[in-house]
């Protein structure tokens, strides 16, 4: 049983730079919760476009079909780049779990090109965002939680936030899911992603909607 994140137990550093001091104190929201309110909204978003194949309002479920892209996509990329790397560091097995994430994270890209034009995949997406939370809630996420640091949680949880914005809107299944090259080439691909938002005036974020 988990106490709390980086409680009863935590052994393992990740070894990321010092958080700077606010007040003496580590403060910041640490990776569990950052991610956790992630997945809360996903699964939100595709409620609300299940719900939106009986009751279909064409422009409007465009533009939660596009909010839901671009925030799954800039979740699966933050991930990506910090997650799974912890995982693999310090979890035993964390090699077969990132690989088995990495692996579903790509269908999962490959369905996203496909919501804005095609709703009717949105019973596929919804059952694979699913599988994505319970992975992450009840295997990567708690255990990371009983072997790392709170400090550690915090740090992770910060970079993860930072790595969002600066990520795709758009999936990319075809680029590099690993570091170093995903935290370069991510960030790279994002700038003429969100290029193309502002000249379409595509909504991204679920607090716009």
């Amino acid at each position: 049983m988990i106490d709390g994140p980086g409680t009863g137990g935590a052994v393992s550093s990740l070894n990321l730079p010092p958080l700077p001091p606010v007040g003496g104190e580590t403060t910041g929201r640490n990776v569990i919760d950052v991610l956790g309110r992630q997945h809360r909204d996903l699964l939100d978003l595709c409620d609300r476009l299940v719900a939106a194949k009986r009751t279909p309002g064409e422009d409007d479920d465009r533009r939660v079909a596009g909010v839901l892209v671009a925030e799954l996509s800039r979740h699966l990329s933050a991930e990506e780049q910090y997650l799974y790397p912890a995982i693999r560091r310090v979890v035993p097995g964390g090699e077969d779990l990132a690989a088995r994430e990495l692996a579903e994270d790509r269908e999962l890209l490959v369905l996203l090109q496909r919501l804005e034009k095609d709703i009717t995949v949105i019973d596929e997406i919804a059952e694979a965002v699913r599988r994505h939370v319970a992975a992450d809630a009840e295997e990567l996420l708690p255990v990371l939680a009983e072997m790392v640091p709170i400090d550690d949680l915090i740090r992770l949880g910060n970079r993860v936030e930072t790595a969002e914005e600066a990520a795709p809107t758009r999936p990319h299944p075809g680029t590099p899911s690993s570091p170093p090259w995903n935290k370069l080439v991510d960030p790279a691909v994002a700038v003429v992603d969100k290029l193309r938002d502002v000249v379409t005036g595509r909504t991204t974020y679920l607090s716009d909607l």
